[in-house]
């Protein structure tokens, strides 16, 4: 039985990136626009402005497109 490893991917510009990732590591301080239907912010699933500090992780929700306004961060995919 074989284990099949994630694909992640390290963003440091301010592009905004789609997929569907799992896990969102800050590599430095970060802040990021996240968009997710399984998390919302104000009834709204564009969650804008969050500060991650370095070594942060978010979690357990997938997101399907991340902006950063600064930082980098490694975003893991499904």
């Amino acid at each position: 039985m074989g284990y099949d490893y994630s694909k992640a991917l390290i963003i440091t510009d301010t592009n905004a990136h789609t997929g569907k990732f799992f896990k969102v590591h800050a590599l430095a301080d970060s802040s990021c626009t996240f968009v997710s239907n399984d998390m919302t912010e104000n009834g709204s699933s564009t969650i804008a402005g969050i500060t991650m500090n370095a070594s942060t992780t978010i979690e357990g929700v997938v997101i399907t497109s991340i902006t950063l306004a600064s930082g980098q961060v490694v975003a893991y995919t499904l």
